[in-house]
C-alpha cells in the first residue's frame, strides 16, 4: 500500500482550565494515531464531547496539538514555521460546522471566494470565471456571486463554504459536522454533492459527524470517539455491522428505525437504565472511562486503561472485554 496522505502520531490536544482557585488542564484529545490514505473517506464520529471536533482541527494544526506529529504527504506540520505552513494551507482545507458563522456577512460571494483565488495565485482576469465555475460544481447559478450570505438558506450556505474549501484547490477535506445545521431534506443533498466532488478530483475526506448510520453509507473507514481517543476504528463493514467497542453497539442502537415497536422498546430500555455520570476532564478516572456506561465492564476497566488492539472482527478496538463475533457465543 502507497504512504498515506496524512498520518497522526502520537498526536494530543490539552488545554489550560481554571478549577475554583487552582490552575488545572483538560486532555481534549488524548494521544492519538491513525491514518488517511489518499482518496478514502475517513469518518470520525462520537457524542458531543468525544474530541472528534478537536482531532479534525488539530490534524490540519488549526489548533495546536500539545504533542506528536501530523505528516502530511511526508512533511511534519508541527515543524512547519508560520511561513512555510501558510504556503501549505491550500492543499488542507475545512467545511465548518455553522453555515452561519463560516462566512464573512460583509462579504459577497464573489469577493469570498475572489479572496481565496488570489491567495493561491489565480491572476485577478481568471478570477471570475473561476468563480463561476465553482458555483457549477456546487449547484448554484451565477448569479450567487453578486449577492451576500444573508441572501441564502442554510444549505446554500454550506454549499458555498465547499466552493470556497475548492477554490484553494486542496487534496484533503475536513468536513465537521457538515450537515448538522442544516434541515433534514437538504442533508443528503449535501453529502451527496462532497461525494460527487471527492470522486471527480479525486479528494481524501475526513467527515466528523455524530450520526453513525449515516457514515456508514459514505465511508471507507470509520474511527469512533469517546472522551477525547479513538475506542474503535475498522471499515465500515466492521464497525456497523460488527462492532466490537460497547459504546460502538450504544452509538448503533440510538440510531432511529422505521419501527415504532422497537423504537418504544428502545426508549423504555434507557428509560430503565441507571443513568451514569460523565467522566470529568479536570479530575478523569483511571482505567477505561466508558466503564460506568458499560454493560461488559470487568474489574480491571476500573484501573487498567484499554488501547487499541486487533478484534476477532479484525478492527481495532480499546476495549478489555470487547463484543463477541457474530456467531460467537463465548465470553
Amino acid at each position: 500500500m502507497s504512504a498515506p496522505l496524512l498520518s497522526v502520531q502520537d498526536l494530543g490536544v490539552r488545554y489550560p482550565v481554571r478549577a475554583g482557585l487552582r490552575r488545572a488542564e483538560i486532555t481534549a484529545l488524548a494521544p492519538t494515531t491513525l491514518e488517511l490514505h489518499r482518496g478514502e473517506t475517513l469518518a470520525i464520529v462520537g457524542e458531543s464531547g468525544s474530541g472528534k471536533t478537536t482531532l479534525g482541527r488539530a490534524m490540519l494544526r488549526l489548533v495546536e496539538p500539545s504533542q506528536g506529529h501530523i505528516l502530511f504527504d511526508g512533511t511534519d506540520l508541527c515543524a512547519l514555521r508560520p511561513r512555510a505552513l501558510r504556503r501549505l494551507r491550500p492543499r488542507l482545507q475545512m467545511v465548518f460546522q455553522d453555515p452561519y458563522g463560516s462566512l464573512n456577512p460583509r462579504q459577497s460571494i464573489g469577493t469570498i471566494l475572489g479572496s481565496v483565488l488570489g491567495h493561491v495565485g489565480v491572476p485577478r482576469a481568471e478570477r471570475p470565471a473561476r468563480a463561476r465555475a465553482l458555483m457549477a460544481d456546487v449547484g448554484l447559478d451565477a448569479d450567487a456571486l453578486s449577492r451576500r450570505p444573508a441572501a441564502f438558506s442554510g444549505g446554500q450556505r454550506q454549499r458555498i463554504a465547499i466552493a470556497r474549501a475548492l477554490a484553494a484547490g486542496p487534496e484533503l477535506i475536513v468536513a465537521d459536522e457538515p450537515i448538522s445545521a442544516l434541515d433534514v431534506s437538504v442533508q443528503a443533498q449535501v453529502v451527496n454533492l462532497l461525494q460527487d466532488l471527492k470522486r471527480a478530483r479525486g479528494l481524501t475526506l475526513a467527515f466528523i459527524s455524530h450520526d453513525l448510520g449515516m457514515v456508514a453509507a459514505i465511508a471507507d473507514r470509520i474511527a469512533v470517539m469517546y472522551f477525547g481517543q479513538v475506542v474503535e476504528l475498522g471499515t465500515a463493514a466492521q464497525v456497523t455491522h460488527a462492532p466490537a467497542h460497547p459504546y460502538t453497539r450504544m452509538l448503533l442502537a440510538s440510531q432511529p428505525v422505521p419501527d415504532v415497536a422497537r423504537a418504544r422498546a428502545t426508549i423504555r430500555a434507557a428509560a430503565a437504565a441507571p443513568l451514569a455520570d460523565l467522566p470529568s476532564q479536570i479530575a478523569p478516572p483511571a482505567g477505561c472511562p466508558f466503564r460506568s456506561r458499560c454493560p461488559r465492564a470487568l474489574g480491571r476497566c476500573a484501573t487498567d486503561p484499554p488501547t487499541l488492539g486487533i478484534t476477532p472482527q479484525g478492527a481495532l478496538a480499546a476495549c478489555h472485554n470487547p463484543e463477541p463475533a457474530q456467531g460467537d457465543t463465548t465470553e
